[in-house]
């Protein structure tokens, strides 16, 4: 298994970051890799809570991950599964990974932590990391680009 961790310093509250990551509003404004859409944002932020988010990339393709919040700390730290039900990373098919998103007030807003973890391989890896490039850039223009060249650490 393998891991990833990217790093943006985003304009705007922990607070306002934590319900773009939390509200089905805030998920449509930026999941996905590339300009496509995102197409349905289901949220139970719970606890044992499931969510579901399908997206749609410019070539067409639709991809649909779903899993199960293990942990909320509101405005600081969400930890959830991931798997995807549609499309997604071939190599990943029936793996459970697992992200955490930390939030840590900064003088110019919020430092986000993502870290996606037990990825099956390292092209997963690869690919992961490309595609959660394309959604936090877009996660940053929605609140003003903050920092272009803070693009994070693979671990």
């Amino acid at each position: 298994m393998t891991s990833l961790t990217l790093v943006r310093r985003i304009k705007a509250r922990p607070s306002i970051v934590f319900e773009a990551l939390t509200t089905s509003e805030g998920i449509t404004s930026w999941w996905g890799p590339d300009a496509g859409p995102a197409l349905l944002a289901e949220l139970d932020v719970r606890v044992g809570g499931r969510y579901r988010v399908r997206f749609r990339m410019l070539d067409g393709s639709e991809h649909e991950s779903a899993g199960e919040y293990l942990e909320i700390v509101p405005n600081k730290r969400l930890v959830m599964t991931s798997q995807w039900t549609v499309g997604g990373e071939p190599e990943e098919a029936g793996n459970i990974s697992r992200l955490e998103f930390h939030l840590e007030p900064i003088d110019i807003g919020t430092k986000l932590t993502l870290t996606h973890a037990q990825l099956k391989t390292e092209a997963s890896c690869v690919s992961h990391e490309r595609g959660w490039t394309g959604a936090l850039d877009k996660l940053m223009h929605r609140f003003s680009l903050a920092s272009a060249g803070d693009h994070g650490e693979r671990g």
